[in-house]
């Protein structure tokens, strides 16, 4: 099974998420997951790529449409993972919107 988002019909969004996170889990994994299940279930959403290290997490999530990506700001339940992040999880973050024109998958 692959970790990576399939590609989609073009052009579509990237919302790129990069974090460096406050100490202690403080609730976050069962936020994740459960912001994870939720955006998967909005409309436009197309999938999502994440990883992290000791220092820096970055997801990309993929969208149809800018509208889509502000109606997902805009859910209430992602509202109040945002604050809580702000407020107990990141120590720094960064997002950044992008319109992806191009796309290359390499299999073997």
């Amino acid at each position: 099974m692959s970790n990576l988002a399939h590609t989609y019909k073009l052009p579509y969004y990237a919302v790129v998420f990069a974090s460096e996170r406050t100490v202690g889990d403080n609730g976050y994994g069962v936020m994740a997951t459960k912001m994870d299940e939720l955006a998967s279930k909005q409309r436009g959403f197309l999938g999502a790529e994440s990883a992290r290290d000791a220092n820096l997490g970055i997801t990309v999530s993929y969208w149809e449409t800018l509208e889509d990506i502000a109606a997902w700001k805009e859910h209430a339940a992602h509202q109040v993972a945002q604050e809580r992040g702000k407020k107990e999880w990141y120590s720094r973050f960064a997002l950044r919107i992008c319109k992806v024109e191009r796309d290359y998958l390499y299999e073997m």
